[in-house]
């Protein structure tokens, strides 16, 4: 069974970081592109970066500068560093594969904010 497990949410102060973890089970995904995506209350669930199996990332606009998506493949563990978090970070993070796929979803990992 394939799993991806995200950990390293929290409730943090606006300005402050965390360092968001993937990990997967039940299969590599050492060749393929990798993304974090986010999704908040009433909103719809938006990419927040991705990186290919070269380790190249790409950043959408509202992470670009702020955040920076990694990968470790010998550990099959994507990350994702949050820096300077404002309150409309907040929102409930997972990583899956581009395109994503159903089957993938895991539970995500929480990152609250507070102004």
């Amino acid at each position: 069974q394939v799993q991806l497990v995200e950990s390293g949410g929290d409730l943090v102060q606006a300005g402050g970081s965390l360092n968001l973890s993937c990990t997967a089970s039940g299969r590599s995904f050492v060749g393929e592109t990798m993304a974090w995506y986010r999704q908040a209350p009433g909103n719809p669930r938006e990419e927040v970066a991705q990186i290919d199996a070269g380790g190249h990332p790409i950043y959408v606009y509202f992470s670009k500068g702020r955040f920076t998506i990694s990968r470790d493949s010998a550990r099959n563990t994507v990350y994702l560093q949050l820096n300077s978090l404002q309150p409309g970070d907040t929102a409930k993070y997972s990583c899956n594969t581009i395109p994503p796929r159903k089957e993938y979803w895991g539970q995500g990992t929480q990152v609250t904010v507070s102004s």
